[in-house]
């Protein structure tokens, strides 16, 4: 697999997103892509790469546990933010 075919163009983003709300029965606030994105994005810069699709993962399941409503998400998505941009700033102390 080459570099430029692991990259997905937005339009391909949109597709797949559509196809997993249509295989999952999932509204569109149910799947909050820029949220996660900048999360993956936050959780990246100030943790390290890996971490990112982690700790996606374990958004979703925080926000799961907590009963699952796109509120859940949002403050699950903030609490990693949070921690990854204090992560960040213990590394550069």
């Amino acid at each position: 697999m080459t570099e430029n075919s692991r990259t997905l163009p937005p339009e391909a983003l949109d597709a797949w997103a559509a196809e997993l709300r249509e295989r999952f029965d999932l509204s569109a606030e149910d799947v909050p892509i820029a949220l996660i994105l900048d999360l993956a994005r936050d959780v990246a810069n100030g943790v390290a790469r890996p971490a990112a699709p982690f700790s996606a993962f374990v958004a979703g399941l925080v926000a799961g546990r907590a009963g699952g409503s796109p509120e859940d998400v949002r403050a699950a998505v903030a609490v990693i933010v949070e921690l990854a941009n204090g992560h960040a700033a213990e590394g550069q102390s």
